[in-house]
């Protein structure tokens, strides 16, 4: 059973608290005097600007450290070629917190393709550049240098996808846990509310935070397994008698060691399946991995915040707005989601593709009504520019609020990577009622003129509730509705833990009765991704043959770019499907899609339709023995004319207007602030 958590607001606040809460959290000499600061007890340093609201992590973390007593200073986006940019704030009196921001400082720097991207929503003015690449561990060695003996902790996405051996896509090799590089003293992964305040006020009592290995959520380094503690191979952990196994309280499974994963391709799979099989703070048993002559040691996951816990998260007196400092810059991750509300956390879908699951947990922390209440109310009163419209209401997905396992007893013991494939669990209660109400009491807000659901919907979760889809398409569409089939074809979808395209077709014919009831012009924007593990030219052909029938055709699209720690990365960089048992010799092969020009043909697939991209689906129709499918009818795929000017990049292309026919629709762009807290 999951053990019961001390509640994060229960611990005695440090002396500290006197001084009361800050408007900002400083960032500067002459904002702590303003304070009558004479030093901060925590410093943390963030790659992106300061944003104080509850969508950006490090405005989370600082107020809920200042909500513990604590003095906290903010050192945003800093200069990492000096480490006298950060002493700006003076020596922390208690530990460094170090975090990239609310992305990978390489997902956020780099394309799929590995082009560097030259703006980034997370700055001022979409400036590109103003953070290093691998931040958390840059952060962390400029940190040691302004103050060698102050305690580093990390946190944040980039630490929590890179705590054990990793492969690195833009390497392309496995790296060491991000916590040997970077050298610091401890890092926290996933929903970091808990971990974090009882290693503050430990370190504040004196106590090293190396030492602390009975906190769940956390990695720290090892000189070797304690005694006491019984090793259960990772090799064992598919064998047939391992549900038999009495494996006791105090078992650590330990982990292909970093030379050997970094080696066998085969052997980092196995890893992968077995980190993500010990993903359920339920029954999952702490993990062990040799680094060198060292043991990193990563304990289980933390224990999810109850609603009451969520509720005292996001009421923390969050100042909503950007740091005064910048002014009038336009900083793009923020007008994203000023006017949104977050209203629950974590995601049970499991997609192999996605970091949600594996940073925020599977099981879902929904806040209350009345917390949310309160917080469109602080919208509409607060902040600036406010017209009556809620942009977004959801969270890493619109409709998994307050879903969870019907029997507590059967949720501590799954270790599926997913409620949701390949069907839905029976034991999941799909019922969306209390969303529904939710979005009523929320249209009843004074003020509020209209509600608007921006975050994906869970679509083969949404048709158990066609009240639900009516309710959502009578108030809270807006034109378009973005949802995600990813693709049409069995062979990548089970690779990607996904519904069959039959879900989509479901979920279009409640939609389309519900908006042809409601009277309105409603149109859904379904995102596909190009070259994901397990597809081959002959997938991404039908798909496209699809995309024709339908009408749609893509302005932009989504190449698979294989993220730090992703189910599906393992896949693209072993060619073994982790999803299944990995054994040496019997694992299920995948077929990868990496080289540059198989990579540019599938994303052309996707834009079958754009002249740019003819003469490189020409070449690939004719060796696929398809040739049938070029020419000028309304059945070809592509023309067998090229206009002029055109097609000679082979590049994505221009963009095609409305004019061009069919139905545009956009893929997906920056996520969410607040899906990557």
């Amino acid at each position: 059973m999951m053990e019961a958590a001390k509640p994060i607001f229960s611990y005695k606040r440090y002396w500290a608290a006197r001084f009361g809460t800050a408007p900002f959290l400083p960032t500067s000499r002459a904002e702590m005097d303003a304070l009558g600061w004479d030093s901060c007890d925590v410093v943390l340093v963030t790659g992106d600007a300061y944003i104080d609201h509850p969508s950006f992590g490090m405005a989370v973390i600082g107020r809920l450290l200042e909500a513990q007593g604590f003095r906290v200073g903010i050192i945003a986006q800093p200069d990492w070629q000096n480490a006298a940019a950060f002493k700006v704030l003076g020596k922390p009196n208690l530990f460094w917190g170090v975090t990239s921001g609310n992305m990978d400082s390489m997902v956020n720097r780099y394309t799929s393709d590995r082009r560097i991207r030259h703006n980034d929503s997370y700055t001022p003015d979409n400036e590109g550049g103003k953070r290093p690449d691998r931040a958390v561990i840059v952060y962390s060695q400029r940190c040691r240098e302004a103050y060698k003996d102050v305690p580093i902790v990390l946190g944040g996405i980039e630490a929590s996808l890179r705590r054990i051996a990793h492969y690195d896509y833009w390497s392309d090799k496995v790296r060491r846990s991000i916590l040997v590089d970077s050298k610091a003293d401890i890092l926290i992964y996933g929903n970091a509310e808990r971990a974090l305040c009882e290693t503050a006020h430990r370190i504040a009592r004196g106590a090293d935070p190396t030492t602390f290995d009975d906190i769940r959520g956390v990695a720290l380094m090892k000189p070797a397994v304690p005694e006491g503690w019984t090793e259960a191979h990772a090799d064992d952990i598919d064998s047939p008698d391992e549900g038999a196994r009495q494996l006791g309280e105090k078992t650590v499974i330990r982990l292909p060691a970093f030379e050997v994963v970094a080696a066998e391709p085969e052997a980092y799979a196995r890893a992968s399946r077995v980190l993500h099989r010990e993903s359920n703070p339920g029954n999952a048993r702490a993990l062990v991995q040799r680094h060198g002559d060292r043991e990193l040691w990563v304990t289980p996951p933390p224990i999810p915040l109850t609603t009451e816990e969520m509720d005292g998260v996001y009421e923390l007196p969050y100042a909503r707005a950007p740091h005064p400092g910048y002014g009038k810059a336009k900083i793009p991750a923020w007008e994203m989601i000023r006017f949104s509300v977050t209203i629950m956390r974590g995601c049970f879908g499991g997609c192999s593709f996605c970091s949600i699951t594996e940073h925020e947990g599977r099981v879902i922390q929904s806040r209350s009504e009345g917390s949310i209440l309160k917080e469109i109310e602080k919208v509409r009163d607060k902040t600036e520019g406010f017209t009556g419209v809620i942009s977004d209401i959801g969270g890493p997905t619109a409709n998994m609020y307050r879903i969870a396992c019907k029997d507590p007893a059967i949720q501590n013991a799954c270790r599926k990577p997913s409620c949701v494939y390949p069907d839905v669990c029976p034991n999941l209660n799909t019922s969306h009622e209390a969303l529904i109400e939710l979005y009523r009491k929320v249209r009843a807000v004074p003020g509020i003129k209209k509600v608007m659901v921006a975050s994906g919907v869970r679509y083969d979760l949404a048709v158990k509730s066609p009240t639900y889809i009516k309710e959502l398409v009578r108030h809270h569409v807006g034109g378009y509705l973005k949802i995600a089939p990813e693709h049409t074809e069995a062979g990548p979808l089970s690779k990607m833990m996904k519904p069959g395209i039959g879900a989509y077709d479901r979920f279009k014919q409640l939609f389309d009765a519900a908006v042809r009831e409601a009277g309105q012009k409603y149109f859904l924007i379904p995102y596909f991704i190009a070259a994901h593990p397990g597809t081959s030219d002959e997938d991404m052909m039908n798909l496209a043959l699809w995309l024709k029938r339908n009408g749609y055709r893509a302005d932009q699209v989504q190449t698979f770019l294989p993220s730090p720690m992703a189910l599906s990365t393992a896949m693209y960089h072993s060619g073994v499907n982790p999803l299944k048992a990995v054994r040496r010799g019997a694992s299920e092969a995948v077929e990868t899609v990496k080289g540059l020009r198989q990579r540019r043909l599938h994303k052309a697939f996707l834009r079958y339709h754009d002249p740019e991209n003819w003469p490189l689906l020409r070449e690939a129709l004719k060796a696929m023995g398809r040739a049938d499918l070029i020419g000028n009818g309304k059945a070809h795929l592509v023309p067998s004319f090229q206009p002029a000017g055109t097609g000679q990049t082979g590049g994505e292309g221009r963009r095609l207007g409305a004019k061009h026919g069919g139905q545009k629709f956009l893929t997906k762009g920056v996520p969410s602030p607040r899906n990557r807290v």
